[in-house]
């Protein structure tokens, strides 16, 4: 990560910050600075636009989302860029039009945010962000799924949300995912993992 010199107050200045004045790619808002992140994987790309476009044929396309950020409660950060989110009706009629593709602590929460963990070593920066720091977040936030893809561990792992908290549920090789909120989409974590491959 690469810390940049902008600083903001607190978050509903950042909020109201114009796109112009933010920097492009992709970046996380920690203790009031803007830290840009690194780029990002081409295997993470591959598997999100798959997920993109399976969602696409069971979900309306206007609730997916790639490149929208979500405010969670946290001691540091911020905000978070999931790879992939499914809004609600609701998140998304609070979603203002007309400016940058944010959702706010005071807007309903997505039904669905996807991570496709970068590689790193167990107590790597990469996979505690990726497996406790968001997987708390995302929970506060009281998102009802959350789903953690990780390409190298070959492994999908699927947190349903019960009582404030995560209950997590691992899938491999040709295991169909089980999600009840995507019930209809018939996929193995296999399917997943290795979308883009040849």
């Amino acid at each position: 990560m690469v810390q940049t010199k902008t600083r903001f107050k607190n978050f509903v200045e950042y909020a109201a910050a114009n796109p112009s004045e933010l920097p492009e790619g992709n970046y996380e808002l920690v203790n009031g600075e803007i830290v840009e992140m690194g780029a990002e994987n081409d295997k993470n790309i591959q598997i999100a636009g798959f997920l993109f476009f399976m969602l696409a044929q069971v979900v309306p396309h206007y609730l997916i989302r790639r490149g929208t950020e979500i405010a969670v409660p946290s001691r540091l950060v911020t905000s978070r860029y999931p790879d992939l989110m499914v809004l609600t009706e609701e998140t998304r009629a609070a979603m203002k039009r007309d400016q940058r593709s944010l959702i706010s602590l005071e807007m309903p929460a997505p039904q669905l945010t996807v991570e496709v963990v970068s590689p790193g070593n167990l107590g790597s920066d990469n996979y505690n962000r990726d497996y406790i720091e968001k997987s708390q977040e995302y929970a506060s936030r009281g998102i009802l799924e959350y789903w953690l893809i990780d390409p190298a561990r070959e492994v999908f792992v699927l947190h349903l949300l019960s009582h404030g908290q995560y209950q997590r549920t691992e899938f491999r090789g040709n295991q169909r995912i089980e999600s009840p909120a995507f019930a209809s989409l018939q996929l193995t974590a296999e399917q997943i993992l290795q979308a883009g491959d040849p």
